[in-house]
């Protein structure tokens, strides 16, 4: 019997065969990978990649899903479910508690919660080998937007600073049960290796950025006001008169290192 979608997750189940096979034949998984899925539903993604890989680790919280997921993989291999909320769970020490350098991580992430666990995720970008997520079409776009998209903004610069982003595919409403309002896309994230990695204080990136982009119509020297002035802007080699969509993920790591007690 299938378990009914619960609004409360968010949970949309995707059913379409095509789509599930093409999602798994875009992270490849192989047998020595260690790969986790984040809210694996009812499995339709799950157990086509535990028979790839042979085993399998699955973060889910709704507790109703998890005996009938335990059950079914039984035959297929080795799944491990960890109940937890996903932004709780410590991807770094998970790698490390299981002696594995890098993790891989997919997921058919829930709308109103998939930003927060992006952030999460890039968080942890260092034990992470790479990422293929299904997601609002939307999101996707912002994600992988240029400087001077309307789309572009906060996501798409933070992510855009931790990892390479790929669109791969779009997904229609009529794959999933109950069907989403929206259209979907599946996306690689890879991290970016240590030497391509920005030096900036992550805090003080995030702020900068966050202020950049809260008010869009405000130039950087009005939406900065609380954090830098136009003078420490200007010392980026950014002109306090434009405005945040224009400016490439790199300017923002220069604003972020600007000392801002330094004369000017």
């Amino acid at each position: 019997m299938s378990a009914r979608p619960k609004k409360s997750f968010g949970q949309h189940f995707l059913h379409e065969r095509r789509y599930i096979e093409r999602i798994v034949s875009a992270i490849s998984p192989r047998p020595d990978d260690f790969l986790i899925e984040i809210g694996p539903g009812e499995g339709a993604l799950t157990f086509p990649l535990l028979a790839a890989a042979g085993k399998l680790t699955a973060i889910e919280l709704d507790t109703d899903l998890i005996p009938s997921l335990q059950a079914n993989a039984a035959a297929i291999g080795e799944l491990s479910i960890v109940h937890a909320d996903v932004l709780k769970v410590d991807f770094t020490a998970l790698a490390h508690r299981h002696g594995v350098s890098r993790l891989r991580i997919a997921g058919n992430l829930p709308y109103y919660i998939s930003s927060p666990i992006l952030f999460h995720c890039i968080d942890h970008a260092a034990a992470i080998t790479d990422m293929h997520f299904m997601l609002q079409k939307e999101v996707v776009d912002r994600m992988a937007a240029e400087p001077g998209s309307k789309v572009y903004g906060r996501l798409s610069v933070m992510l855009q600073l931790a990892c390479r982003v790929d669109p791969l595919f779009d997904v229609p409403p009529g794959a999933f049960r109950p069907p989403p309002k929206v259209d979907s896309s599946v996306v690689r994230l890879v991290p970016l290796a240590a030497h391509e990695r920005h030096d900036a204080n992550p805090e003080r990136l995030y702020a900068v950025v966050k202020a950049a982009f809260a008010q869009r119509r405000k130039t950087l020297g009005n939406a900065l006001r609380q954090v830098m002035d136009a003078d420490a802007i200007r010392l980026a080699d950014v002109d306090p008169k434009a405005r945040a969509e224009t400016l490439a993920p790199e300017d923002f790591v220069r604003l972020a290192k600007v000392n801002v007690d330094q004369p000017s």
